[in-house]
């Protein structure tokens, strides 16, 4: 019989010698079996809770296509901790001609076979809700006392050996400036290159993108408030920006949820929602419509017209406004007092202390110690595809930063 081994560890804590034990365990046992074995499905940092496993729902799907007649798990809490999951795709499997089979648990073919498989099933549900309660509890414990609960570290902060968040004072600077060019106007793709091109990094090392960066300008850390389910502690957290500040993002993040007109056309509505109902003081957005005679007009409508709210506001047209306003902004832009505060603020921006370069030794020294950790590790004969191709990343991170 062709056989096949599904193996999977849980989460980030767990290591790659878990899956080793179970392909050990598991070839082991096909081998007593007399099974040929035709290939491997590895799922890593993935929680048997959910099907949403990649190499599982492979696995599944390639089942239909006869290439394997069993598949072979360390224990049947690999295959799944959900009795709903369990019966589904072993149902699925059974419809393809496929079984699954425990290496270490033997389970009878007859019906107490079938009773000691569903307890067992049914012990591994209780297992993951309970771990799953115990991780909750642990966590929340962490919480009261601000202490940092896992997972990416939010950039700007470094944590201490109590487990509380620190000012990551070389970074800092850059998270404040953020949100200060987004209050000011900037967009997000502004900041996006602003951050990567002074070497800030997310949580994970990886470079800045828009989802991260609207993700850090919505993130009460920012404001000293540390929050985890429904317990909130302000100052549990080390500040960076003000409330004032922070709060001004959240107003300029709101209302750009409603932005997407100004892009929705070919042509872009510069001042949507940046034009104000002189009635209800809701935002103008842009609009366009076609008359009967096949003319195309563009314009700006007030919000609550358009969603029917009881605003009596006529629409204005685009052509008329924005030549208003550009005019009003030119007279106001070319006066001798403005042009002399934008070159003050110039000069004063030149003059600050150039907090980059430091934060890019720093970033430079750690990508040096872990490539000579890589290097004495395959000098211990620890070498393996993901130790090449970390190996290969960092080497190219070295280069970046050296050509900067």
């Amino acid at each position: 019989m062709k056989a096949v081994i599904y193996a999977r560890y849980s989460c980030d804590n767990q290591r790659e010698e878990s899956i080793e034990g179970q392909l050990r365990e598991c070839k082991a046992f096909a081998e007593r079996k007399g099974f040929k074995l035709v290939g491997t499905y590895i799922d890593r940092a993935m929680s048997a809770k959910t099907d949403n496993r990649p190499e599982f729902q492979r696995m599944i799907k390639e089942s239909s296509n006869e290439l394997f007649d069993v598949v072979i798990v360390w224990k049947l809490d690999r295959f799944a901790r959900n009795r709903y999951d369990s019966a589904h795709y072993k149902a699925t499997l059974s419809k393809n001609g496929v079984k699954v089979i425990s290496a270490t648990e033997v389970i009878s073919e007859g019906a107490e076979g079938i009773i000691l498989e569903s307890v067992l099933e049914g012990y591994a549900e209780y297992y993951s809700a309970e771990l799953s309660e115990k991780v909750i509890r642990g966590m929340t414990d962490n919480a009261l006392k601000c202490q940092y609960n896992g997972g990416s570290l939010t950039i700007g902060y470094t944590i201490d050996e109590n487990k509380h968040y620190q000012l990551d004072t070389l970074v800092a600077p850059f998270i404040k400036e953020a949100f200060e060019m987004y209050s000011s106007g900037k967009m997000v793709k502004d900041i996006v290159k602003y951050l990567n091109d002074n070497g800030v990094r997310s949580g994970k090392g990886k470079p800045i993108t828009k989802t991260s960066a609207t993700s850090m300008l919505s993130n009460v850390k920012y404001k000293g408030q540390y929050k985890y389910r429904d317990i909130i502690i302000d100052g549990g957290v080390p500040r960076i920006v003000s409330d004032a500040l922070f709060n001004k993002v959240q107003e300029r993040l709101k209302k750009n949820k409603y932005s997407r007109s100004r892009f929705k056309a070919k042509i872009e509505y510069f001042l949507s929602t940046k034009l104000i109902c002189g009635y209800c003081g809701e935002f103008m957005i842009g609009e366009s419509g076609t008359s009967r005679q096949k003319i195309k007009y563009n314009y700006y409508k007030c919000t609550s017209v358009k969603r029917h709210k009881g605003c009596h506001k006529k629409t204005v047209r685009k052509a008329d406004i924005e030549e208003i306003v550009l005019n009003d902004v030119m007279d106001k832009m070319f006066k001798e007092d403005l042009i002399n505060d934008i070159a003050d603020s110039v000069m004063r921006l030149q003059e600050k202390e150039n907090t980059t370069i430091p934060l890019m030794q720093k970033q430079l020294a750690e990508i040096h110690q872990s490539i000579n950790n890589l290097v004495k590790a395959m000098e211990m004969g620890i070498v393996s595809r993901e130790t090449k191709q970390r190996f290969e990343e960092l080497e190219a991170q070295r280069t970046e930063l050296k050509q900067i």
